[in-house]
């Protein structure tokens, strides 16, 4: 990994954690699915009053038209987006932001498997094979012991199943966007990319819950502009940017940062608890993504 892409790893993992604290505040005044389109129309808003100036200014950027960055922003709308989202915040109602953000931090090893048989430079090696078991190990872990982050509630099959089923996406859509996605420009994608997990969410919500703000109080509705911004105006477009500027790989390093900011953030703010058991689940995890990312000595030349 580029040593340059290291500020950017750090910021997106605090945008990310600390959005999972907001989100899992917000579910007790939303409905997950209220509170998801929610956020995204926000965010949708945000990249349409760009275009505006920019129309009204230079007009150097223009909403993007092309077939194909529709035929890929439709494809990471859906699922790259909105199948992900919905399931990572749904996670909350059973378990805490740290709990959640430690099986996140598995990504990372799910991605580097999947690259093994999707992206002919990414081979698997015996290092990142024991990295990979070490991770899944340490979520095995927490799952094992049914650990929620909780005081006295059992962890939900329906929580881990949530966030393990949305990482598996979540990391085909990610190297996805490695291979097909590099030379689009990153606002553009991000707006196509928002835009149509709104489409997607928000009728399905509408149908199926309905539109009920009654329980809404003023820091509900601060948390929801604090979630549109950081975690998925600004996340998003910072997130693809790694991903395309320094791949697949140092994007998914974000992990290290977020299940520090969402456990501690969880504590202080959420009544969570940091367990023993969520401490070695987190040791196991970290250790086989460090040992995934180290990287192999070169052979010495003659």
């Amino acid at each position: 990994m580029s040593p340059a892409a290291l500020p950017y790893i750090l910021l997106l993992g605090l945008l990310f954690g600390s959005t999972l604290i907001v989100s899992r505040f917000s579910l007790s005044q939303f409905d997950a699915t209220t509170y998801i389109w929610l956020r995204l129309a926000l965010s949708s808003l945000a990249f349409a009053a760009v275009y505006l100036a920019a129309a009204w200014g230079n007009g150097r950027r223009r909403w993007p038209t092309g077939r194909m960055i529709w035929r890929d922003g439709l494809l990471l709308g859906i699922f790259g987006t909105a199948v992900p989202m919905v399931a990572y915040v749904s996670s909350l109602n059973y378990q805490s932001a740290g709990v959640t953000a430690l099986l996140l931090t598995v990504a990372p090893a799910l991605t580097v498997l999947m690259a093994q048989f999707l992206l002919p430079d990414e081979k698997l090696t015996a290092r990142k094979g024991l990295g990979i078991i070490l991770a899944l190990a340490g979520a095995a872990l927490l799952v094992a012991r049914g650990e929620s982050g909780l005081a006295g509630v059992q962890g939900s099959p329906i929580g881990y199943g949530l966030v393990l089923g949305a990482m598996l996406i979540d990391s085909y859509m990610l190297i996805y966007t490695r291979k097909h996605c590099r030379d689009y420009d990153t606002f553009d994608l991000s707006s196509v990319r928002t835009l149509v997990a709104v489409l997607v969410v928000a009728p399905l919500s509408l149908l199926l819950v309905g539109f009920d703000l009654s329980a809404v109080t003023a820091s509900g509705y601060a948390a929801l502009l604090y979630a549109a911004a950081a975690g998925t105006f600004g996340g998003l477009m910072l997130f693809l940017y790694v991903n395309q500027r320094f791949g697949a790989t140092a994007s998914s390093l974000t992990s290290y940062i977020l299940p520090v900011v969402a456990a501690i953030g969880g504590v202080l703010f959420l009544d969570e608890t940091i367990t023993g058991v969520m401490l070695a689940g987190m040791a196991l995890i970290i250790s086989g993504i460090a040992v995934l990312n180290r990287r192999d000595p070169r052979p010495v030349e003659a």
